[in-house]
């Protein structure tokens, strides 16, 4: 194969073209956005105006804050949401449970990994409360039920975040409260987020002297502006990278693979799946020797060892979670690339048969 292929989207997505000329016009205004001379106060437009096209752009009509990504945007939120109570679901990326501390309350899921529901009540009941619950799961494409699950956390006098690291600029934001996003899932570049803030009343002061007094240090005025480009372009075309999640289904099943979370609502972009008695590790390294990246989850630890807390949390066979790969899509993915991985995946597979035998 001259020409690696790449299918690991979901932990980063390369910058797109809009991008890159929106961060090299921001590198041309140098200053200082706080500064109040003329050049800080450029830079300070041109800030605000990437500001105002994510809020457009999005279809969010309140505060928006700039972070460093989507996990410095949980923390900003947990640390200093108004309620006293923490909630979060059992299949969240690793930042919130750590973000949300020990004395948080862990929501159980089921085998598609979707919220329990009775338990959320139950977490409800007890007074108001900051209730993760993400929109999309990183490792599987889950997406949780926010249309239904956010009026209920507000009617209890509680507090909604959503985790949209995954969701944004390919599905519709959730009615939530507090929501994360980053620049690097979207085709713009890493080290720049925000957190969606409906109402800035239900964030307590964190101190700081920047970003309303949220956040400390220089805002990264040409990451903001080529944020702000990605989340305008939109480059995905979800109905297409639907028809690639099914081909790359179909061929994983007709080799006996097995499709994680089938019957779950899954955005288009992740597709989860399983070789049963297969290693993670192997696949991995088989793929990446083939020249075709690919990853066993989160890669904020698919470096270690441990196994997935998603599948341990839906209760999957250890069969099919010690063989399990996340295979994701961005905006150029195309059918030869699924065609190419599907070859490699049957040889893999028809090894693993035959060393079985």
């Amino acid at each position: 194969m001259t020409q690696r292929i790449y299918l690991d989207h979901a932990s980063t997505t390369p910058v797109i073209p809009a991008a890159r000329e929106a961060f090299a016009l921001g590198v041309d205004e140098w200053a200082n956005p706080n500064s109040p001379h003329a050049e800080g106060r450029r830079s300070r437009s041109l800030l605000e105006k990437a500001r105002e096209t994510i809020r457009e752009a999005l279809g969010w009509r309140h505060d928006v804050i700039f972070t460093s990504g989507a996990s410095e945007s949980v923390e900003l939120a947990a640390r200093c949401a108004v309620p006293s109570g923490r909630a979060h679901g059992a299949t969240e990326h690793a930042i919130v449970g750590y973000a949300m501390g020990a004395g948080s309350t862990v929501l159980p899921v089921d085998s598609n990994g979707l919220i329990d529901e009775c338990s959320l009540d139950e977490v409800l009941a007890r007074g108001p409360a900051l209730v993760a619950i993400q929109q999309v799961n990183n490792e599987t494409g889950v997406i949780q039920p926010l249309e239904r699950l956010a009026p209920r956390i507000r009617e209890a006098g509680s507090l909604l975040l959503s985790d949209c690291a995954q969701g944004a600029s390919k599905l519709a934001l959730p009615d939530a409260d507090f929501i994360a996003i980053c620049a690097h899932k979207l085709g713009g570049p890493p080290g720049v987020g925000a957190l969606l803030v409906r109402d800035i009343a239900t964030l307590r002061a964190c101190g700081g002297g920047q970003e309303k007094g949220y956040r400390r240090g220089t805002q990264d005025v040409p990451g903001a502006m080529a944020f702000a480009a990605a989340v305008e372009a939109r480059p995905y075309d979800m109905d297409r990278l639907t028809s690639l999640r099914k081909q790359l289904e179909a061929g994983v099943k007709a080799s006996g693979g097995v499709v994680i979370a089938e019957d779950a609502p899954r955005v288009p972009t992740i597709g989860a799946i399983a070789l049963p008695g297969g290693s993670s590790a192997s696949l991995l390294v088989q793929m990446d020797l083939a020249g075709i990246a690919v990853s066993a989850g989160s890669a904020c630890s698919s470096g270690k060892a441990k196994a997935s807390h998603v599948l341990a949390a839906m209760n999957l066979p250890d069969e099919i979670a010690g063989g399990f790969l996340r295979i994701s899509f961005g905006p150029e993915t195309n059918e030869a690339e699924i065609d190419a991985f599907l070859d490699e995946w049957r040889r893999i597979a028809e090894r693993a048969v035959t060393k079985a035998a």
